[in-house]
């Protein structure tokens, strides 16, 4: 037993269970979701954990109640998750924008299954990745992390805490019912909680504070509702006191800073994983359980001479923008496997320009690539 975790070695475990695992360790102890295939083992683990760890689990009504519930517990200054996949994350994505205006840290997970609609709930997608960015109305920048195995979303799991806290911004773990629900070996460390990020509380008196007042970083500190601070909080745009202002002056103010707290931070944010890809000619640029797949056909374009190497993108928003235009001055030719028709395809080819080609190689949903799909992809772009 440990002091916040309880659960400390190697364990044979799917991508759900370690996330849930993963939310443990990174001082997550509330949890309020609706079950729903492929991400209910999430659910169904932190309801056995969170009691044990002196934590709480509800299970609501729907997805609506469920994100309302963990930004309320936010407030309460309680490290707060959810999990779902598709159709409730479509009903998810309004309170989403909520947290984003009220700057609500928080983690959302959606384990993707192929769509629209109730589509193929017990097979795999990788569907929603633009509606992570998009899915709210409204001018904002969000937070997306995409693991590409059980140990990956337990680490990222951690990582999505820690920038949620240090950011004040939901962080969304986009993973894919392949890596939800394979099993492998995860080595879950001690984590130690001072080396966790915990949200940047107020350094005032009660008088002094207004909860909207950033400091250099572009984030304000957060009080926590019941200990003495008066605040006011509203979806609608307000000023630095949490009251609304119905000005356009008040909303550029106000929004600028929204977005610059994580474009401007975006160097600390964002992370990707590079193979092969000194000499590369060919890139393939992939996440999530495609990145295994990618990995395997670079080596065998690399057996047949071909110069092609991987990008594996983790942080998928903020997007890698940066490092795929200087990859673009090497490169002939970005290849971009998707379990979608065409998704973070348009975001590689934006930053591409004219000065390398972009392939899409989509699937569907309901099985992910095969090697050979992508080696045919790479070999058509040397020729």
């Amino acid at each position: 037993m440990t002091d916040n975790q309880a659960l400390v070695g190697e364990f044979f475990i799917n991508g759900d269970v370690a996330c849930a695992e993963g939310a443990i360790s990174a001082g997550c102890r509330f949890f309020a979701g609706y079950p729903i295939t492929p991400a209910t083992e999430v659910a169904e683990r932190m309801s056995l954990r969170l009691p044990q760890v002196d934590g709480t689990y509800i299970q609501m009504e729907d997805e609506i109640a469920s994100i309302c519930a963990v930004l309320g517990a936010s407030w309460a200054g309680v490290k707060a998750m959810t999990s779902t996949s598709g159709p409730g994350f479509s009903l998810m994505t309004e309170n989403i924008g909520l947290g984003v205006m009220l700057e609500t840290p928080c983690v959302v997970v959606d384990i993707q299954r192929a769509g629209p609609s109730t589509g193929l709930p017990t097979l795999v997608g990788q569907q929603d990745m633009m509606q992570a960015r998009w899915g709210s109305h409204g001018s904002y920048e969000i937070i997306a992390l995409s693991p590409s195995s059980p140990q990956h979303m337990f680490d990222l799991t951690i990582e999505a805490f820690n920038l949620s806290e240090k950011y004040r911004v939901p962080v969304l773990i986009m993973s894919d019912e392949v890596v939800g629900h394979m099993s492998e070996k995860v080595v879950i460390p001690y984590v130690d909680p001072d080396s966790l990020v915990e949200r940047r509380r107020p350094s005032v008196s009660p008088n002094e504070y207004l909860p909207y007042q950033a400091s250099d970083n572009l984030v304000p500190p957060m009080a926590i509702a019941g200990e003495g601070y008066h605040f006011h909080v509203t979806g609608l745009t307000h000023d630095e006191r949490g009251y609304p202002v119905m000005t356009a002056d008040a909303q550029d103010k106000l929004i600028r800073r929204l977005v610059d707290k994580i474009r401007l931070n975006k160097n600390d944010i964002i992370k990707y994983r590079e193979f092969q890809l000194e000499d590369a000619d060919i890139v393939v640029c992939a996440y999530g359980i495609t990145t295994r797949i990618a990995q395997f056909a670079v080596e065998l374009a690399r057996n047949d001479g071909i110069r092609a190497g991987l990008l594996q993108l983790i942080t998928i928003w903020p997007f890698a923008e940066d490092r795929i235009k200087e990859l673009s001055q090497q490169a002939k030719s970005f290849i971009v496997p998707e379990i979608n028709a065409g998704q973070i395809v348009f975001e590689v080819e934006r930053c591409a320009a004219d000065r390398a080609k972009t392939v899409l190689v989509p699937c569907m949903g309901g099985s992910v690539h095969s090697p050979e799909n992508i080696l045919t992809a790479i070999r058509e772009a040397v020729c």
